[in-house]
């Protein structure tokens, strides 16, 4: 039985003092036990409060990006290495902002992977195609080459969480139907369990993203091979977040 994932990226939003605040709330506000995994993913400048607000709590802490190298003259980088020392369990690597606004590629996702598995981090696989691609009947080619790339030279992908997020989809105010999105995730599940084995696809929690709010998480969670989400806006209100989490149990 695989565990519902609600993570929150907050992307670039709350100061660490926002942060600070938010986690103090959300830990106050939780219910002592729950089904769902829950995990927010702060700016950098907020990690290492955050980390000590979580800490001994049902709350994981993951990071919104990271660099393959462990160390070095890369200036404005920060490593698996760094993260994990903060108290980071989580990375997420590929989201689409990357991918658009900062020249991120399969390639360089594939090295983050490797990075982040190596310095035991469990990362969040971001994938997903554009408006036009889902328009001209490309979905499928596109999320297989994402995949294809991704988990290039990967052997052991038990940590590994994959998250689709239709570009389309992503602060636009527009969702994928739950028909839609369990066509991709079932596909994306297909994909594991030829590339590895049915039962490590069966272990894998595949998270839908792309505006995900109280209203439509339930309906998306009732699909087979949806996991939980992956959420932006939704996640920076405490009152939505908290509804989210419970949605997903």
């Amino acid at each position: 039985m695989r565990r519902p994932l609600i993570a929150g990226n907050w992307k670039m939003n709350k100061t660490p003092s926002e942060a600070k605040g938010f986690a103090q709330e959300l830990i106050k506000a939780l219910p002592v036990k729950t089904d769902v995994e829950i995990l927010i993913c702060p700016p950098y400048t907020a990690l290492s409060l955050v980390a000590d607000i979580v800490k001994n709590t049902p709350i994981k802490l993951g990071a919104q990006n990271m660099y393959w190298e462990a160390k070095g003259a890369f200036t404005g980088e920060i490593s698996g290495e760094f993260l994990k020392d903060i108290g980071c369990e989580y990375v997420i690597l590929g989201h689409s902002e990357r991918r658009q606004y900062f020249g991120e590629t399969d390639e360089t996702v594939n090295k983050k992977l490797h990075a982040a598995l190596t310095g035991n981090l469990k990362p969040i696989i971001c994938i997903g195609e554009r408006l036009s691609e889902r328009e001209t009947n490309l979905t499928f080619d596109v999320i297989q080459k994402q995949l294809q790339g991704g988990f290039m030279n990967v052997g052991n992908i038990e940590n590994v969480v994959v998250a689709y997020e239709p570009v389309w989809a992503i602060g636009t105010g527009k969702t994928a139907t739950p028909e839609q999105a369990q066509e991709v995730h079932k596909y994306i599940r297909n994909f594991i369990v030829d590339k590895y084995d049915k039962n490590t696809a069966d272990k894998m929690r595949i998270l839908y993203g792309g505006s995900v709010t109280p209203e439509n998480i339930a309906v998306l969670m009732k699909q087979p091979d949806i996991d939980g989400a992956l959420v932006g806006g939704a996640s920076l209100k405490l009152d939505s977040f908290l509804q989210l989490t419970k949605a997903g149990s």
